[in-house]
């Protein structure tokens, strides 16, 4: 039987970096190298995207400002 299986992979880092641009670019190169040493996230689970926003602590796009907020 054919199935197919939607997956996401869901995180947050907390980083000391001098911009929200550094900050980014950072996860950015982590993840693509994980992704380049494992083929499998591609050839056999469909891995076809990647992506992030850096935000400041506290500000309103932090989910978990917002949570202790309500």
């Amino acid at each position: 039987m054919k199935v197919k299986v939607h997956w996401i992979i869901d995180g947050v880092a907390e980083l000391e970096m001098d911009s929200l641009e550094a900050a980014e670019a950072h996860v950015d190169e982590v993840l693509r190298k994980v992704i380049g040493e494992n083929p499998a996230l591609v050839e056999e689970i469909g891995a076809r995207a990647i992506q992030g926003k850096a935000y400041l602590p506290g500000s309103e796009d932090d989910i978990d400002a917002q949570e202790n907020a309500e």
